[in-house]
């Protein structure tokens, strides 16, 4: 039976995945600088810029997806804020309780959120008053 092992090391140091060779018996361990574990892509240096990149990619395809039911008068500003909430955001959000983010990571993380909220309170092509732009009817 082949076994097939890899094995990654994980730092923020430059110099991480430089590590030594492993043997087992005769063979060696293969060093791999990236693996993708439960749907969350590991880095050999801990960077997680990659993994929101996905997620936030994710999470506009989902937002679009949305978008009719979001755009609808017929739901609720409640309903939509919940459908953000219990939707979109977890999407995004997956494994982030092991993410450790740098400032840019993290307003990258809260203009996605910003700009999700935001749709519930613009107003659509039908509500805007003619002349008046940005206005709602009362």
């Amino acid at each position: 039976m082949l076994i097939k092992l890899k094995y990654m090391a994980m730092s923020r140091d430059q110099n991480a995945g430089r590590s030594d060779s492993i043997k087992i018996d005769s063979s060696y361990l293969e060093i791999v600088k990236e693996f993708k574990y439960l749907k969350t892509t590991l880095t050999h240096q801990n960077s997680i810029e990659e993994e929101i990149k996905s997620r936030l990619k994710s999470g506009n395809a989902c937002y679009h997806l949305v978008q009719t039911l979001s755009s609808s008068r017929l739901l609720s500003k409640n309903l939509k804020i919940e459908i953000q909430r219990n939707v979109i955001l977890p999407i995004v959000l997956y494994g982030c309780d092991t993410w450790s983010l740098t400032l840019r990571e993290e307003c990258r993380l809260r203009v996605f959120e910003s700009r999700v909220k935001q749709s519930h309170y613009r107003p659509g092509v039908a509500q805007r008053v003619p002349g008046n732009y940005g206005s709602q009817i009362s």
